[in-house]
């Protein structure tokens, strides 16, 4: 009987202690603004075929967040999709990884006030890791929140570059 008590107590000591393991990798990822942007970037970027940890993307983002694309439309106006990160992996999650993606920070301002933060983060996309050119490149418009012990996205909003609305140098010159 005693056998069978210890056994179950070091059952449950060792699920606590690696379900705190995992709490304190996931927080490691969203301690910092940089922490936070460098998960985001990371989690929807992989090869092709290569699975994306949508898990971890939805625990970046606070609760009511939205991702919201402004693009062109065909009669030359401008619009924008207003997405949760459950409508963005619907949207998007097959086709990232039926094509490989992947999006690198290349420039940052960054502007923050008590809590809050906003972060204008340039990006290039890229097929693969191995292309040398990237195929869109574009800026991300990040909102974050500090609750006191991690970083939370508030709203990503974003657009693609041009040639009518090229990248302006002073975005593409403060890299992280």
């Amino acid at each position: 009987m005693k056998l069978k008590t210890l056994l179950l107590l070091a059952l449950i000591l060792g699920c606590q202690t690696s379900f705190s393991q995992d709490q304190t990798d996931q927080l490691t990822k969203v301690e910092s603004i940089d922490a936070t942007i460098a998960t985001l970037y990371g989690v929807i970027s992989g090869e092709k075929g290569e699975a994306r940890d949508w898990e971890l993307f939805k625990y970046l983002f606070k609760e009511e967040a939205k991702l919201i694309f402004s693009a062109k439309t065909k009669d030359g106006g401008y619009q924008v999709v207003y997405m949760s990160p459950d409508d963005y992996i619907k949207r998007s999650g097959a086709w990232l990884v039926e094509n490989g993606f992947y999006e690198k920070e290349i420039g940052r301002q960054e502007d923050r006030f008590g809590t809050i933060a906003q972060v204008f983060s340039t990006y290039e996309s890229f097929r693969s890791k191995k292309d040398s050119e990237p195929f869109m490149r574009g800026i991300n418009s990040i909102q974050l929140q500090f609750d006191g012990s991690r970083w939370w996205i508030v709203n990503i909003y974003w657009t693609q570059e041009t040639p009518e609305n090229p990248i302006p140098a002073e975005y593409i010159q403060n890299r992280p």
